[in-house]
């Protein structure tokens, strides 16, 4: 019994060098981009309008920047932790050295469940508005081709093609996708700036009375949850992506200067937009009307601007894309850490001499996503995600706590000014969000961890290459 405790909770030790490597060519640029482009998609252009009209109203600004200080506290531990301790695997690597094994593989495995039900739900999303532009050319797809079985279809096939294509960009290299990445955002971020130019023009302030019409929790008589602190819990979805840039540690040039920087960069960014457009949606049109599948393009039709469909479905479009790709590439990188520890079969870290990529996991991933996408509707358990990313940024930030203790003496370390503060700020209002979460999204993340605790003493505590290693 002493023997199996000693390996599931075996440490290991701060080491940037790895028999398998990634090249390093990601500028603090490219990382800041890569952060933005994750985290600008479904959020800004779909949730904005329904969290306001089901659950806070104008005050769904308030949402958001509750949200972001959640998140801004899990930025600071993730950048701490990502210039010192560094390597792919993001909050699976930090809770290796933090806490061992047992906890790194549990953490892992809930990272491998948020970002592959993440790219599969935002890749069924990218189907839908893609068909719908090309129904508006007049060429789009039948019912067969655009939905799975259980819905009517025979498969999605758009959500089917977009991943494959995100996969071949990612087979060709990191640097080459940040550029196709930095091009898309760019795209995107014109089309944001369009619809803030346009309706900073057509705001009518009686739209945000009242401002709160349902305080800051409460249940109605029919169990639904709403309010800013509800509200905060649903929008947080917003936010996922920042975490992502910490998977980039191993292929950034300078990751002690610009891990930090990408992190905290793209959320300040982002977080600065989401308000902008939340306060200007609201207050354009009244907020009982968002509860639309594209709240954006609603409230610009409502003002008379012509073409409003259009643009917004380019950037939504190319939105979904650049989440996908980003989501996709953090995916990878997770599981080739878990593959080089021997937790996931080994061969799969395997780096190809030409591309300077992790091929077969890059295959892997995109095979089984495209399979999921294309077959099953994944519906309500899109809001596991969020469970799961509260739940990463919990264990963060308690890492930053061990690392602290750990390694007292480490200059290398980014820390924050009220560093002692922080990750206790991060575990609590991380934890809080948690709370706030639908009972059913709670029984679905304890499945999911079920089976992970099943999966490690079935095989991965036999392949550790840790634990092959004298005890």
């Amino acid at each position: 019994m002493n023997n199996l405790f000693a390996k599931i909770f075996r440490k290991k030790h701060i080491n940037h060098k790895h028999p398998a490597h990634l090249k390093k060519c990601l500028s603090a640029l490219d990382l800041t981009l890569l952060g933005i482009g994750c985290i600008i998609g479904t959020g800004i252009f779909v949730l904005t309008g329904i969290a306001a009209a089901n659950q806070a109203g104008p005050a769904v600004i308030l949402s958001f920047i509750v949200s972001g200080f959640a998140c801004a506290f899990a930025a600071l531990a993730y950048a701490e932790l990502s210039s010192s301790i560094g390597g792919c695997g993001s909050a699976y690597g930090y809770s290796y050295v933090a806490f061992g094994e047992f906890f790194a593989w549990i953490i892992g495995w809930i990272l491998l469940m948020e970002y592959g039900m993440s790219i599969a739900a935002v890749a069924n999303g990218w189907s839908g508005y893609f068909n719908n532009a090309l129904t508006a050319m007049g060429i789009g797809l039948p019912e067969s081709l655009s939905k799975a079985p259980s819905l009517g279809g025979m498969v999605n096939l758009p959500a089917m093609v977009i991943i494959l294509i995100i996969m071949s960009l990612l087979i060709i290299g990191a640097k080459q996708s940040a550029k196709f990445n930095a091009a898309m955002v760019f795209i995107k971020l014109l089309t944001v700036t369009l619809f803030i130019s346009v309706a900073i023009f057509n705001v009518n302030p009686s739209n945000w009375h009242p401002f709160m019409p349902y305080g800051w929790f409460s249940t109605l008589p029919n169990g639904k949850t709403v309010g800013i602190l509800a509200g905060a819990s649903l929008v947080f979805f917003a936010y996922v992506g920042f975490d992502a840039v910490s998977t980039a540690a191993e292929e950034a040039i300078n990751p002690q200067r610009d891990l930090p920087r990408g992190i905290i960069g793209s959320l300040a960014f982002c977080t600065m937009i989401y308000i902008i457009v939340s306060l200007l949606l609201t207050g354009v049109v009244p907020y009982q009307e968002l509860n639309v599948s594209s709240p954006v393009a609603y409230a610009l039709q409502k003002i008379g601007f012509q073409g409003a469909s259009a643009v917004v479905a380019t950037g939504v479009i190319t939105g979904l894309t650049t989440v996908m790709l980003v989501l996709y590439y953090a995916l990878t990188r997770i599981i080739f850490a878990m593959c080089r520890d021997g937790l996931l079969p080994h061969t799969l870290s395997e780096v190809n001499k030409a591309t300077n990529t992790p091929i077969r996991v890059i295959v892997f991933c995109g095979l089984i996503i495209s399979l999921i996408a294309g077959f099953i509707p994944l519906g309500a358990l899109a809001e596991i995600v969020n469970i799961g990313t509260l739940a990463a940024f919990v264990i963060v930030s308690l890492g930053v706590i061990f690392i602290r203790k750990l390694h007292k003496n480490n200059n290398a370390t980014f820390k924050n000014k009220w560093h002692p503060l922080i990750p206790v700020l991060g575990i609590f209002s991380c934890s809080a969000l948690m709370f706030f979460l639908p009972l059913e999204t709670w029984r679905r993340f304890l499945i999911w961890v079920m089976i992970g605790i099943v999966f490690y003493f079935v095989y991965s505590i036999k392949h550790s290459h840790l634990n092959k290693k004298p005890v």
